[in-house]
C-alpha cells in the first residue's frame, strides 16, 4: 500500500542513505499530504535535500533490475576514475563478449579501441550492454570479477536486498533489488559523484563511425522538464517499464531542492514518464521545505570544560533542512539533544549531539551536529581549576 511522507535518521555523510535504511516513523494521521495514484508496481519519492521519504510504494518487493543495474556499473566506473586506475581518455578493447551482447546497442566491435568517456556515453545514453561490458572488464578485468565489484560495493552501501549477476541488466535469475537499494544507490551516486553527473543529463550521443540509431536517451523526462537531470531507464518484459529520475528547482530561503523519484513496473515507456513527473510535481507543490541552519552556520554554542576555549560551536558542514507539508512551516519545532557536561579535546567534525525536529508534536528528523571547530584541551593547571568547579556544580 503507498506510504506518505516517512522519516529517517540522517548521517553525517548522506541523509537520504539513512532515510531509506532506517524504520519509517509515520506522520499522524491526516496531516501529511496524500500522494496521487501511480500506475506502477513500485515506487519511491525521495527529497534529496531534506532527506526525506515524501511517497512510497512496496519498496521493499523485489524486483528485475533490468538497466538500471547500470547505476552500480556506473558508480564503480566512476570510482576507478577518481581512484586514477582509469582516465577518460582512456582507450579500452572491445572484446568478442562485448561485441555480441543483445539487447540495447552502442554499436561497436573489437576492431576498435574506444575512449572511457565515449563508454560512458554509451552506456548512459544509449543503454549499450556492448559499452557496459566493455567498461566492466576495463575496470574489474573480467566480467565476473566486476560483478563481484558490484556485489561488494552493494553491500558497502548497505544495500541489503541486492544481487548483481551482470552489469548491464539482462534478466538472469536471482538479478533482482528493491526500490529502497535503488534509493540508496541513486542518492550516493549523485553524492558522491557531482562532477560526473552530467552525462546522465545528456539527450543525445552516437560514437562515430557507428549507426546513429538509439542515439537519443530514452529518458524523455531530459526532453519535457528542464529542472529533470537524470538518471536512467530500464525495460525488460520481467521488470516492466522502469524509470530513476531527478530533478532540481530553486525555491526561495532554501536554494536548490532536488527530488528523486524511482517508478519501477509501469506499462510503457510514456507511463513511466508520466508517473515520474507527477510524482515530482507533486513533491514540490504538496511540500514546503525550510531551512532551519545554513551551512556552518552554528545551531547552538555551549559551554566547553578544561578546554583552551569556554564554548564551541556546533552543528553542520552542509545546510540543515527539511521538509513539511505545505503551509505547516510556523508549527516546526526543534531541541538539541547532547551530553553535559562537554569536556575538550574535541575534533572539527566530532559528533557531538543530535537536532531534533516535530511538526507540531509529532517527531520528523533527527539530524547529527558536529564540532563545527576544534577545541584543544586546556593546560594542567586550566584543567584543575574546571575540575574543581565541576566538582562544586
Amino acid at each position: 500500500m503507498p506510504v506518505s511522507m516517512k522519516i529517517f535518521l540522517p548521517t553525517l555523510r548522506s541523509f537520504v542513505l539513512a532515510a531509506v535504511l532506517a524504520p519509517a516513523v509515520l506522520w499522524a494521521q491526516g496531516q501529511a499530504p496524500q500522494p496521487p495514484e501511480i500506475a506502477a508496481r513500485n515506487y519511491l519519492l525521495l527529497d534529496v535535500t531534506a532527506g526525506q521519504v515524501l511517497a512510497s510504494k512496496d519498496i521493499d518487493a523485489p524486483v528485475e533490475q533490468a538497466s538500471l543495474t547500470k547505476l552500480m556499473t556506473g558508480y564503480l566506473v566512476f570510482d576507478a576514475l577518481r581512484a586514477k586506475k582509469i582516465t577518460l581518455e582512456q582507450k579500452l578493447p572491445v572484446s568478442v563478449l562485448a561485441w555480441k551482447m543483445p539487447g540495447s546497442r552502442m554499436f561497436i566491435d573489437p576492431k576498435m579501441q574506444v575512449p572511457v568517456e565515449d563508454l560512458i556515453k554509451g552506456m548512459i545514453v544509449q543503454s549499450g550492454n556492448d559499452a557496459t561490458m566493455a567498461l566492466a572488464e576495463g575496470v574489474g578485468g573480467t566480467a565476473e570479477n566486476f560483478v563481484k565489484l558490484m556485489n561488494d560495493q552493494a553491500k558497502a552501501l548497505g544495500m541489503k536486498n541486492t544481487a548483481y549477476k551482470n552489469p548491464e541488466g539482462l534478466t538472469e535469475p536471482g538479478h533482482t533489488t528493491t526500490a529502497r537499494d535503488l534509493g540508496v544507490l541513486a542518492t550516493r551516486l549523485m553524492q558522491d559523484f557531482p562532477e560526473y553527473m552530467h552525462y546522465y543529463a545528456t539527450k543525445h550521443y552516437a560514437y562515430p563511425g557507428t549507426p546513429p540509431s538509439n542515439g537519443t536517451n530514452r529518458n524523455s523526462l531530459l526532453f519535457r522538464d528542464p529542472t529533470v537531470d537524470g538518471l536512467k531507464t530500464g525495460h525488460t518484459s520481467a521488470a516492466g517499464y522502469c524509470l530513476v529520475a531527478t530533478s532540481k528547482r530553486d525555491f526561495p530561503n532554501v536554494g536548490q531542492r532536488r527530488l528523486l523519484s524511482i517508478v519501477l513496473g509501469a506499462s510503457s515507456e510514456n507511463a513511466r514518464a508520466n508517473e515520474s513527473q507527477k510524482l515530482l510535481n507533486w513533491g514540490y507543490t504538496a511540500f514546503d521545505a525550510v531551512k532551519l541552519f545554513d551551512a556552518g552556520q552554528p545551531a547552538a554554542t555551549p559551554a566547553v570544560w578544561k578546554g583552551k576555549q569556554n564554548t564551541i560551536k556546533i552543528g553542520r558542514p552542509d545546510a540543515i533542512v527539511v521538509t513539511v507539508p505545505a503551509g505547516s512551516a510556523g508549527k516546526v519545532t526543534t531541541q538539541i539533544v547532547r551530553t553535559d557536561p562537554l569536556v575538550a579535546p574535541f575534533t572539527k567534525g566530532q559528533s557531538i549531539g543530535t537536532l531534533k525536529v516535530s511538526l507540531g508534536d509529532q517527531p520528523i528528523a533527527e539530524v547529527p551536529l558536529v564540532a563545527l571547530e576544534a577545541v584543544e584541551q586546556a593546560g594542567i593547571f586550566g584543567r584543575a581549576w574546571d575540575a574543581m568547579r565541576l566538582w562544586i556544580k
